[in-house]
């Protein structure tokens, strides 16, 4: 076994097996306290844009640079056990690959939503509400279920793909950077009054971080749509649904998250999109698809299927990597 993608392996594993480990210190959670902390102290007065920009580029720069000091420690106090030291390192760099990945506890929460739609409207909309940041209280069954699934391929690409694309660029730094960017993005990268002068910089800064993860999972997931599925099928052939993602990728507002939607709409043949309330707000997205349908549990399943699989291939291609 080659050591370099023990930590990758050892990552991949836990979060399937644990998921998110909520019970435990997070360092995701302190990025989230760390921008929370600055932006309430920044963000009034003047110079909004310039102090958003500062906390951002501090903030990003700061976790590469104390990831790579951290590792270096590692390095040297696993050196000195001559014996076991490599393992021990992988071991302890995997566990924060694991504190990277996000696709188990999303598949988890997807299947909840859809179990608790079939229970009641009511129940359907309170559990989406944990996975979305759209106002649910209003939602049709068949909104809910449409939310449910389109965070979820969003997500494969924010919780999964993205991470182990800058992981295998730019190493363990590259990936926490990474998520650095993807908090501050979800924290106050919003073109509301509050944050759109003072976020600008971050959200910017994540749509040239995902820009090129974003279209590479929704590749991937065309690819997996082609491969055996327990019985579910997909609605289209590999080149229908590039030319499919091609035709629909655009047609969102982020210049990212419409790739891996497209890619799940045209899988299972629905529409997503449309006019939602955002923070009291109405924003209206543009449809991605043209089917609009009732989404069932069969669909969900699919979508499942197809996430585990795209994950397993983007795992795959890094453990060839590793051997390079």
């Amino acid at each position: 076994m080659n050591l370099n993608c023990l930590p990758l392996l050892t990552g991949w594993a836990l979060d399937k097996w644990l998921g998110d480990p909520s019970r435990l210190p997070h360092p995701v959670v302190a990025f989230g306290h760390w921008i929370s902390f600055f932006e309430h102290r920044l963000n009034h007065g003047r110079h909004r844009r310039t102090k958003g920009t500062c906390l951002t580029l501090v903030s990003v720069c700061g976790v590469f640079l104390l990831t790579w000091a951290i590792l270096a420690a590692l390095g040297r106090l696993c050196a000195a056990w001559p014996a076991g030291g490599a393992y021990a390192y992988s071991f302890m760099t995997g566990i924060m690959v694991f504190y990277c990945l996000a696709g188990t506890t999303l598949i988890r929460e997807v299947r909840q939503v859809f179990r608790a739609a079939d229970r009641s409207l009511e129940e359907g909309r309170r559990q989406v509400s944990r996975i979305v940041g759209r106002d649910t209280a209003r939602l049709s069954d068949k909104e809910v279920r449409t939310a449910a699934l389109e965070t979820l391929a969003e997500n494969l690409s924010d919780g999964v793909i993205a991470p182990l694309f800058w992981l295998y660029l730019l190493g363990l730094p590259g990936m926490l950077a990474y998520k650095m960017i993807n908090t501050l993005d979800s924290m106050i990268g919003y073109r509301t009054e509050r944050y759109q002068d003072f976020g600008r910089t971050a959200a910017r800064l994540d749509d040239a971080a995902n820009y090129l993860p974003a279209r590479l999972t929704a590749l991937i997931m065309a690819v997996a749509a082609q491969l055996p599925h327990r019985g579910l099928k997909t609605s289209r052939g590999l080149n229908d649904e590039l030319r499919f993602i091609l035709r629909y990728g655009r047609c969102h507002a982020s210049p990212n998250s419409g790739y891996p939607e497209a890619a799940l709409a045209g899988i299972l043949d629905c529409r997503f999109g449309g006019t939602h309330n955002y923070f009291g707000q109405s924003v209206a997205k543009p449809y991605i698809g043209y089917h609009d349908r009732p989404l069932r549990t069969e669909d969900m399943q699919l979508a499942v299927s197809v996430n585990q699989w795209t994950e397993l291939l983007m795992v795959v291609g890094g453990v060839l990597l590793s051997f390079l």
